[in-house]
């Protein structure tokens, strides 16, 4: 089922729903199931598994020279939906990235999901690799998520790359996008970053789903700002619950956010990460059901892979 039908079918009615990272290369699947199991009983529709381009690592070899390798460290995002949906009955949302794929690579990988039964993709442009300064694209990929939409309506359409083939069957994908509630990094400003999020939905984006924030106040002058846009599909927040200390200043960093003067302060306080995950927890909650008395769609959680904070949040709301 689509992600939008999930929220057209439970409209009035707040959805739970969580991404998961893949584990590192060569550890097993088992952790995923682990950080599922603990979620299942509050019935999300969807489940969201993050895409991790390849990454340059450095290799010493005779004479001290260095050779540089390509590396994917978490790889597995179609095999772990694939995994999800025949072990849990869900819906699975793989992330579908611009880095690191060609056009030709990109088609076949959702020749991939759609061949599995998957309709979903979250389709996104992905992060510029940790050794470059900017996002470069691959040879002859995409430059913007808007692009990357493009072809998936393309391929919805029945239209391939290979424009020779006798009898091309349309795939089905339901296609969201991320927004920025304090906008995407490299935008000069928020109306640009808006245009830009206007043309990924002009060009087929079903829904969004928003990067974490801490404050609801940005989330909802975000949708009042995307709806002055002419931005009308369902916006999903996304929502993190603090785990360490460290993520006063790892987040903000990594994600661009701004935290706000009280959880700096109670998190600050906190004398170890025991005593932090406690006040992650009670904020999100408190965040949690501002929204939903906003009747927000969906209540979408970013795990980084450990469920027990985001389980605690879930049992006081669903």
């Amino acid at each position: 089922m689509k992600v939008i039908e999930h929220l057209n079918t439970n409209k009035g009615k707040t959805l739970f729903s969580f991404e998961l990272i893949p584990p590192l290369k060569g550890e097993s699947i088992q952790s995923i199931f682990d950080a599922m199991n603990p979620l299942m009983e509050f019935n999300p529709p969807f489940v969201d598994v993050t895409y991790h381009r390849e990454e340059y690592v450095y290799k010493i070899r005779e004479g001290g020279l260095l050779e540089r390798k390509v590396t994917r460290k978490r790889p597995g995002t179609v095999g772990i939906c694939a995994a999800i949906m025949n072990r849990y009955q869900v819906d699975a949302v793989p992330h579908i990235i611009c880095g690191g794929f060609s056009k030709e690579e990109t088609e076949n990988a959702l020749i991939d999901l759609s061949f599995l039964g998957i309709e979903n993709v979250l389709a996104l442009r992905g992060d510029a690799v940790k050794s470059e300064g900017s996002f470069i694209p691959e040879k002859d990929g995409h430059n913007y998520a808007v692009d990357l939409i493009g072809q998936i309506v393309d391929m919805n359409k029945g239209d391939y790359i290979d424009d020779d083939l006798p009898h091309p069957i349309p795939t089905n994908f339901c296609i969201g996008v991320a927004g920025y509630p304090e906008k995407h990094f490299e935008a000069p400003n928020l109306n640009s970053d808006m245009n830009a999020l206007k043309a990924k939905v002009d060009a087929g984006a079903e829904y969004i789903v928003t990067q974490m924030f801490f404050d609801n106040a940005k989330y909802f002058e975000f949708v009042e700002k995307c709806r002055e846009f002419g931005i009308n599909v369902p916006i999903i927040p996304g929502l993190k619950p603090f785990t360490t200390k460290k993520q006063l200043s790892v987040l903000p960093r990594i994600f661009h956010i701004d935290i706000p003067d009280d959880l700096v302060t109670a998190v600050s306080a906190c004398k170890d990460n025991k005593a932090v995950v406690e006040v992650g927890i009670e904020w999100a909650v408190q965040q949690s059901k501002e929204l939903m008395k906003k009747d927000v769609p969906c209540l979408h959680y970013y795990t980084m892979g450990r469920s027990r904070a985001t389980e605690k949040i879930a049992a006081q709301l669903f």
